[in-house]
């Protein structure tokens, strides 16, 4: 499985932006995916998940109500909705995909996961 994310770009504060996380293989159905954030000097943190079947969904509090993720498997493609960002929302964001359990607690977890993207970056201007 090869993951690609694109959608990066610099937005305003309180803009909107979605990212996409294209998949290749067949496999695409079975994989649980997120997304994950790493920004300059921080830790890479979770940021939303969704199960295999889309039926599940995940997000850390930090963007909970303002993040939207979603997973089209006859496109094989996940996308990531951002709406009101601001300077904390700053950093490369990752798409990942592994065959995982549907629970929040699998799923929130990064090293659940075997297959990443390359990353993009999204800059929040003041």
């Amino acid at each position: 499985v090869q993951l690609q994310a694109s959608g990066g770009g610099l937005v305003q504060a309180g803009g909107s932006l979605r990212l996409s996380c294209a998949a290749s293989g067949n496999t695409f159905r079975n994989l649980g995916m997120g997304w994950f954030r790493q920004a300059p000097g921080k830790e890479r943190e979770f940021v939303s998940a969704i199960s295999y079947s889309g039926g599940y969904t995940y997000y850390a509090d930090s963007v909970k109500g303002r993040f939207t993720i979603s997973k089209d498997n006859d496109k094989k493609m996940v996308y990531l909705q951002m709406n009101s960002l601001n300077a904390e929302d700053m950093a490369v964001y990752y798409c990942a995909g592994d065959i995982l359990g549907g629970s929040g607690y699998t799923l929130k977890e990064a090293r659940n996961y075997g297959y990443w993207g390359q990353g993009t970056l999204v800059t929040v201007s003041s």
